[in-house]
């Protein structure tokens, strides 16, 4: 699985990527987490609010930070 966590380097982006890392920890799953701070890749997706969540090359989330629990969901695949 491949996760990837859209955004400048806000306060924002660094929460998701926090966040997106625990859920990870908490469910034992193994995950490929990427940070993607590159404006230019960030707007060829169409993604105009950061942060986003990409989950295997689809947006889950874009423009606010899911708690842990609503990332576990997502990536469980139940959201």
């Amino acid at each position: 699985m491949k996760v990837e966590v859209l955004g400048t380097g806000c306060a924002k982006c660094k929460r998701l990527t926090k966040n997106v890392e625990t859920a990870i920890r908490d469910l034992g799953i193994e995950a490929e987490l990427v940070k993607v701070d590159d404006i230019t890749e960030i707007m060829d997706r169409g993604v105009m609010l950061t942060p986003a969540l990409y989950v295997d090359g689809e947006a889950k989330v874009v423009g606010h930070v899911p708690c842990v629990e609503d990332i576990k969901q997502i990536l469980l695949g139940e959201k």
